[in-house]
């Protein structure tokens, strides 16, 4: 077992069990605290001390400060392993109801909930209990710890005169640079503030089994207008660090539900994010030009992409050239969104050393997707991108990578969807390295993966190793990849255009109609130590 974070309240742990986001069988586990050396019951009058289970991540609250506790894991025919812990000191407790918040739904408590925060002492944490507490935007401090009990929701009010908006840019007086604090699909453009918002902060830590909730506002309604400023995010995070997010559930995000931006050294632990399949532009997890991050554990059950790793269009890029780089995501399972895990299309910063292991996909459209076009910029690299010991079921066309994603007003124009080779410029993005190691795909439709490069920036490289993908044989037609000239697919294999070396090693395709690999401007294509 690994500890993965640990609080005053709170507790996080990885199973090291074989499996993806359960373990391959079920075990049993034991939480006891462990006083003058002995073991005994704990005194958690919310959260079980004995109990059945087969998560890869193992969440617990109710735990109490400055406590030894024991977790003890039993897989049977006397297989265990045991750990301990001790949980984070803490100097006091700012319950919110004490500042005046009524948790009935109905009552606005933001000015209560934000007094608290401003008035807790370093060492402290504040306190929602069950309830639900309506509220405009609640913005973060350093040294935070805020924490949620099971049963409490943090919802966002519908009336926009109460929700601030964040401007996109303000020049400073030299006018030699400005400040970005609002963001839009990678430009930096003035944005409602989100539910929870932390601008600047360090060392914050937001745990419990609670909920942010979008609210009943009509943020759908003409979603690509902007009414005031663009739809606000459930949980946004600019230029921060050290930030810890364990246990919450996202549902009904005006848009993206969560947004780090400009932000490093973050762990999102044993989250659930859910919107309807239908739901405009509502990502799950949107990383832009972060580095080291963890995302382990996760839910995703979205109307667009489950994961989107992205680091800005190209105004951000020339000025901030700040890549997304040293990103881990594991043990996650990702349901009913356009793709899995997706790189771009905003990327003009550049993504580096992505690893994507252990992780189940279910009736995504898509498991991996790369998206960027011309016009992305030169620092616009993909590179070191690794998907690892990941299972998808149902998902229509596995792999995806694209290079002349039709995005933006000039999608469609020739500059960007031309199959003839350009000169390569300052506008030029590059993808590097894509490597797929034990990826297996049942009732896959379109195709195993299609792969289109720019003519004249070929996709460097492409690994696939000891892969196998299985076709529905009564699935659909699907367009894999959004650019013009891209025809639909149905039960084909490997679609390689526009690649400047691919390498395939022990990878089989069952129930493909046609050849197993089609190529289209390969420089060299090696199977299986060829």
């Amino acid at each position: 077992m690994k500890l993965l974070h640990v609080a005053s309240r709170s507790a996080v742990v990885l199973v090291e069990a074989p499996g993806l986001y359960e373990t391959e069988k079920p075990y049993r586990y034991t939480l006891q605290e462990i006083a003058d050396g002995k073991k005994r019951w704990p005194r958690m009058p919310l959260a079980p001390r004995q109990e059945d289970s087969s998560r890869k991540v193992l969440s617990f609250y109710a735990l109490f400060p400055d406590t030894q506790y024991s977790l003890c894991v039993d897989f049977g025919d006397g297989e265990t392993e045991e750990i301990s812990f001790r949980t984070a000191d803490e100097k006091c407790t700012m319950d919110v109801r004490r500042f005046g918040a009524r948790g009935d739904g109905i009552h606005n408590d933001g000015a209560a909930i934000q007094a608290a925060i401003a008035c807790c002492p370093e060492g402290g944490r504040v306190f929602l209990p069950a309830g639900t507490y309506l509220t405009g935007p609640i913005f973060l401090k350093s040294g935070l710890h805020l924490d949620f009990a099971l049963g409490a929701v943090l919802k966002l009010t519908a009336d926009r005169s109460q929700i601030p908006i964040l401007p996109g840019m303000t020049p400073h007086w030299d006018e030699k640079g400005d400040t970005d604090l609002g963001s839009w699909e990678g430009n930096p453009l003035d944005s409602f503030a989100s539910l929870i918002t932390g601008v600047e902060v360090k060392d914050v830590c937001i745990t419990g089994p609670g909920v942010l909730d979008g609210g009943e506002g009509d943020w759908w309604k003409n979603p690509k207008v902007r009414r005031g400023a663009w739809r606000p995010r459930l949980f946004f995070l600019c230029r921060s660090e050290n930030v810890v997010v364990h246990g919450l559930s996202f549902r009904n995000s005006p848009a993206w539900n969560i947004q780090p931006y400009f932000s490093r050294d973050l762990k999102f632990l044993d989250i659930c994010v859910n919107a309807p399949a239908d739901s405009p532009n509502t990502d799950g997890f949107d990383p832009e030009s972060c580095e080291n991050l963890l995302l382990c554990g996760a839910h995703f059950s979205v109307g667009d992409d489950c994961i989107a790793i992205k680091a800005g269009k190209i105004y951000m890029a020339s000025t901030r050239h700040t890549p997304t780089r040293h990103v881990r995501i594991c043990h996650c399972l990702m349901e009913d969104g356009h793709g899995g895990v997706t790189v771009g299309s905003e990327m003009a910063g550049g993504v580096y050393d992505v690893e994507v292991s252990h992780c189940l996909m279910r009736h995504t459209d898509r498991g991996l997707r790369i998206k960027t076009r011309r016009g992305r910029g030169k620092e616009g690299v993909i590179d070191g991108i690794v998907f690892r010991d990941i299972r998808m079921e149902n998902v229509r066309s596995p792999l995806c990578c694209n290079a002349m994603y039709y995005c933006d007003p000039d999608g469609h124009t020739p500059y960007v969807q031309t199959r003839e080779k350009l000169p390569v410029d300052d506008r030029t993005p590059r993808i590097g390295s894509l490597t797929f190691e034990r990826v297996t795909a049942a009732d896959a439709e379109a195709c195993a993966g299609y792969f289109l490069g720019i003519p004249e920036m070929p996709c460097e490289r492409v690994t696939l190793k000891d892969c196998s993908f299985d076709f529905a044989p009564d699935g659909k037609k699907m367009v894999p990849v959004m650019a013009e000239g891209v025809e639909e697919c149905f039960r084909r294999g490997l679609i390689l255009r526009n690649v400047r070396e691919a390498v395939i090693e022990n990878t089989r395709f069952n129930g493909i109609e046609g050849p197993e690999v089609e190529t289209e401007e390969v420089g060299s294509l090696k199977r299986d130590g060829e």
